[in-house]
């Protein structure tokens, strides 16, 4: 079998992800490309569209989650991710036991011995009536389910119900509560019966890989994806490499895989971005010095800025008094030419987030 190299795995991984160059796509055909965006914050988010796509403008994306076409919603990893309508309801029933794993290994002592479909029942008259919060929610569960805990019943909930999270949060330049009703009551059509775990890896692959099978299950939460991606590859439907630890890769036989001396422009990523996060093994993207920076495992994630392909520095955005300021951290020595690229994407970065405010690039010592 061919084996792929570290940085050909990272330049096949960064041309999946539109980070060699801008992509033409519109929003929706992005987010399905890279069946959705992590979304655990309201609006971090769209700096993820922002590098990825050319020409992209907040308001394409905020007017999808005003319009139904998008919703943000608890899917791989039991995480919030920003995904169209289309996706939302096939994805949604196959990580369901990643959810279920999720929130029972919280709450599960708490809800023992509950009628799961009584307490269901209950849960879907109150936010299909009305978008709840979790306090809201867990208050009015409490009053029907004495005596249990309404943070434990309002979890059962999100996990035995699809969920989304109802705008305006997550629309740019608003907030909102974090408030929730069903897939049902919002987008109007029933989940999927027929979706499968094979879609689900192609898609994956078609975004992340090539990829293990560890990687795979790393990146949804779901376990014995090996069978999955056993039948595909025998089946002629996916490709198979190896990398320089001989561990076994899985491809689309199509997918772009550029040579590894392809240049890899500055990108910015934000916190939560799935390059960072979809992988067993990360150092395809992720350095050492990454985690010699002594990040708090429990923390907030990084704003990451890619340099020759990865992670090269952090930044932040520091706003005060009609000014935003870009801080840029390296993690070792940079040359001028790629201090001035950085420079050149953080500014650009500023006029999309902080369009009125006057800009700054600050570098902090490495």
């Amino acid at each position: 079998m061919t084996v792929l190299t570290l940085r050909e795995l990272n330049r096949a991984t960064l041309a999946r992800q539109s980070l060699l160059s801008r992509s033409r796509m519109s929003v929706v055909e992005a987010l399905e490309h890279l069946v959705g965006l992590q979304a655990q914050t309201p609006h971090s988010w769209y700096v993820g569209l922002w590098t990825r796509l050319a020409g992209f403008e907040a308001e394409d994306a905020a007017k999808l989650l005003a319009g139904r076409e998008a919703v943000r919603i608890a899917l791989m990893r039991s995480t919030i991710h920003f995904v169209t309508a289309r996706d939302a309801v096939w994805l949604r029933p196959l990580v369901q036991p990643v959810i279920e794993r999720s929130t029972n290994g919280a709450f599960g002592k708490d809800l023992k011995g509950v009628d799961r479909e009584a307490l269901t029942a209950d849960g879907r008259e109150l936010v299909d009536s009305a978008p709840r919060t979790p306090a809201e929610l867990g208050k009015l569960l409490a009053e029907r389910w004495p005596g249990r805990d309404p943070l434990a019943l309002s979890q059962a909930i999100r996990m035995w119900l699809p969920l989304v999270q109802v705008p305006p949060r997550g629309v740019w330049g608003r907030s909102g509560a974090t408030a929730h009703t069903t897939t049902d009551a919002w987008l109007g059509r029933p989940l999927a019966t027929d979706a499968t775990p094979d879609e689900l890896v192609l898609r994956y692959l078609a975004a992340f890989g090539p990829a293990s099978v560890r990687d795979m299950q790393t990146w949804c939460g779901l376990t014995r994806l090996s069978e999955v991606a056993t039948r595909l590859g025998e089946g002629g439907r996916l490709a198979v490499f190896t990398d320089e630890q001989s561990r076994v890769l899985y491809d689309l036989p199509d997918a772009p895989r550029p040579p590894a001396d392809t240049p890899a422009p500055v990108r910015f990523l934000y916190d939560f971005d799935n390059l960072l996060l979809s992988h067993a093994d990360r150092s395809r993207v992720i350095t050492a010095e990454y985690f010699s920076q002594g990040f708090s495992p429990h923390g907030p994630m990084p704003s990451m800025v890619l340099i020759d392909g990865f992670t090269g520095a952090h930044w932040r955005i520091a706003r005060a008094r009609g000014t935003a300021t870009m801080r840029v951290k390296p993690f070792t020595p940079l040359s001028p030419a790629v201090r001035a690229e950085v420079e050149r994407e953080g500014a650009g970065l500023l006029a999309f987030t902080d369009p009125t405010a006057v800009h700054d690039v600050q570098w902090l010592p490495h």
